[in-house]
């Protein structure tokens, strides 16, 4: 579904059910890439960094060393931007190309 910032955003499922039978509830998945990471240590700074942000559940990271690495985060709402910029930018790395949601 297209957004009114003409990103992408999907909830997804998660796996899990509440004793009563019925899903946990949707997360929102972001999908964005971030230069400069080299590392196991870049992806647990990034990992650390995005994780503090409100609602986020879950970090993956698909490191591609030297290159622009995918991270998908999944979380309660969708992310604002800019916060995620600045989460990848404490963490000393750079959001490239924005979210797609």
């Amino acid at each position: 579904m297209r957004d009114t910032n003409g990103t992408y955003e999907h909830a997804t499922e998660q796996g899990h059910a509440h004793e009563h039978g019925t899903p946990a509830a949707a997360l929102v998945s972001a999908d964005f890439g971030v230069a400069g990471m080299t590392c196991s240590h870049c992806v647990s700074s990034v990992t650390e960094e995005l994780a503090r942000l409100d609602g986020v559940k879950h970090v993956d990271i698909q490191l591609v060393a030297g290159g622009v690495s995918r991270v998908t985060v999944a979380s309660e709402a969708s992310l604002d931007e800019h916060r995620v910029a600045a989460a990848i930018d404490e963490a000393g790395y750079e959001l490239v190309g924005g979210l797609s949601r």
